[in-house]
Protein backbone atom coordinates (compact mmCIF):
# COMPACT_ATOMS: atom_id res chain seq x y z
CA UNK A 1 0.00 0.00 0.00
CA UNK A 2 1.41 3.52 -0.96
CA UNK A 3 2.32 6.13 1.88
CA UNK A 4 -0.75 7.50 3.27
CA UNK A 5 -0.07 11.48 3.48
CA UNK A 6 -1.45 14.27 6.23
CA UNK A 7 -1.75 18.11 6.74
CA UNK A 8 -2.29 18.34 10.06
CA UNK A 9 -4.46 22.05 10.79
CA UNK A 10 -5.11 23.10 14.42
CA UNK A 11 -4.20 26.17 16.26
CA UNK A 12 -3.16 24.48 19.40
CA UNK A 13 0.64 23.91 18.65
CA UNK A 14 0.18 20.76 21.46
CA UNK A 15 -2.86 19.09 19.48
CA UNK A 16 -0.57 19.61 16.30
CA UNK A 17 1.86 17.33 18.20
CA UNK A 18 0.01 14.95 19.69
CA UNK A 19 -1.87 13.99 16.37
CA UNK A 20 1.17 13.93 14.21
CA UNK A 21 2.79 11.71 17.12
CA UNK A 22 0.39 9.43 16.63
CA UNK A 23 0.00 8.96 12.87
CA UNK A 24 3.55 8.60 12.36
CA UNK A 25 3.77 5.90 14.90
CA UNK A 26 1.13 4.64 12.67
CA UNK A 27 3.62 5.36 9.97
CA UNK A 28 1.55 7.73 7.98
CA UNK A 29 3.65 10.60 6.57
CA UNK A 30 3.26 14.23 8.07
CA UNK A 31 3.87 16.64 5.11
CA UNK A 32 2.97 19.96 7.16
CA UNK A 33 1.00 21.28 9.33
CA UNK A 34 -0.91 24.71 9.67
CA UNK A 35 -2.71 27.27 12.26
CA UNK A 36 -5.67 28.20 10.65
CA UNK A 37 -7.87 27.32 8.02
CA UNK A 38 -6.03 29.85 5.86
CA UNK A 39 -2.85 28.33 6.19
CA UNK A 40 -4.75 25.15 5.51
CA UNK A 41 -5.60 26.11 2.11
CA UNK A 42 -2.16 27.39 1.16
CA UNK A 43 -0.78 24.23 2.30
CA UNK A 44 -3.32 21.78 1.20
CA UNK A 45 -3.16 23.46 -2.69
CA UNK A 46 0.95 22.86 -2.48
CA UNK A 47 1.23 19.67 -1.06
CA UNK A 48 -2.16 17.65 -2.17
CA UNK A 49 -2.53 15.35 1.25
CA UNK A 50 -4.25 12.47 0.80
CA UNK A 51 -5.93 13.29 4.27
CA UNK A 52 -6.05 16.94 6.30
CA UNK A 53 -7.44 16.81 10.02
CA UNK A 54 -9.10 19.75 10.30
CA UNK A 55 -9.88 21.58 13.79
CA UNK A 56 -13.15 23.46 13.85
CA UNK A 57 -12.47 26.34 16.06
CA UNK A 58 -9.45 28.19 14.69
CA UNK A 59 -8.40 31.94 13.89
CA UNK A 60 -8.51 34.00 11.26
CA UNK A 61 -10.73 31.39 9.21
CA UNK A 62 -12.24 28.18 11.10
CA UNK A 63 -12.25 24.86 10.03
CA UNK A 64 -15.62 24.85 8.38
CA UNK A 65 -15.05 27.99 6.43
CA UNK A 66 -12.25 26.31 5.10
CA UNK A 67 -13.33 22.73 3.84
CA UNK A 68 -14.53 23.73 0.65
CA UNK A 69 -12.10 25.73 0.07
CA UNK A 70 -9.21 23.56 0.60
CA UNK A 71 -11.57 20.84 -1.45
CA UNK A 72 -11.47 22.99 -4.34
CA UNK A 73 -7.94 23.54 -4.05
CA UNK A 74 -6.93 20.22 -3.08
CA UNK A 75 -9.91 18.22 -4.44
CA UNK A 76 -8.99 14.17 -3.71
CA UNK A 77 -8.09 15.18 -0.01
CA UNK A 78 -10.08 13.54 2.59
CA UNK A 79 -11.36 15.64 5.14
CA UNK A 80 -11.28 14.14 9.17
CA UNK A 81 -12.91 17.04 11.29
CA UNK A 82 -11.81 17.21 15.07
CA UNK A 83 -13.86 18.68 17.08
CA UNK A 84 -14.07 19.58 21.09
CA UNK A 85 -16.97 17.54 22.72
CA UNK A 86 -20.14 19.24 22.36
CA UNK A 87 -19.45 20.55 18.95
CA UNK A 88 -22.05 18.21 17.46
CA UNK A 89 -24.01 20.45 15.02
CA UNK A 90 -20.43 21.30 13.70
CA UNK A 91 -19.52 18.29 12.74
CA UNK A 92 -23.17 17.98 11.37
CA UNK A 93 -22.62 21.35 9.10
CA UNK A 94 -18.97 19.74 8.30
CA UNK A 95 -19.77 16.96 7.03
CA UNK A 96 -22.59 18.74 4.58
CA UNK A 97 -19.86 20.68 3.28
CA UNK A 98 -17.35 17.56 2.61
CA UNK A 99 -15.70 16.80 5.17
CA UNK A 100 -15.42 12.90 5.50
CA UNK A 101 -15.40 11.59 9.40
CA UNK A 102 -14.52 13.64 12.26
CA UNK A 103 -12.62 12.86 15.70
CA UNK A 104 -13.20 14.37 19.20
CA UNK A 105 -10.52 15.75 21.72
CA UNK A 106 -8.45 14.32 23.13
CA UNK A 107 -7.37 12.06 20.43
CA UNK A 108 -7.69 7.66 20.90
CA UNK A 109 -6.00 6.12 19.11
CA UNK A 110 -8.23 3.76 17.90
CA UNK A 111 -10.79 6.21 16.89
CA UNK A 112 -8.15 8.74 15.38
CA UNK A 113 -7.02 5.26 12.89
CA UNK A 114 -10.76 4.48 12.32
CA UNK A 115 -11.56 7.57 11.17
CA UNK A 116 -8.78 6.65 8.73
CA UNK A 117 -9.42 3.79 7.65
CA UNK A 118 -12.92 4.81 6.97
CA UNK A 119 -12.08 7.55 4.72
CA UNK A 120 -9.47 5.89 2.90
CA UNK A 121 -12.03 3.27 1.91
CA UNK A 122 -14.49 5.35 0.45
Amino acid sequence: MEQVTFLVVDDAIFMRTVLKKLLTEAEFVVLGEAGNGLQAIEMAKALQPDIVTLDITMPEMNGLEAIEKILEVSPNSKIIMCSAMGQHSKVVEAIKRGAKDFIVKPFEKTRVLQAIYNVMNR
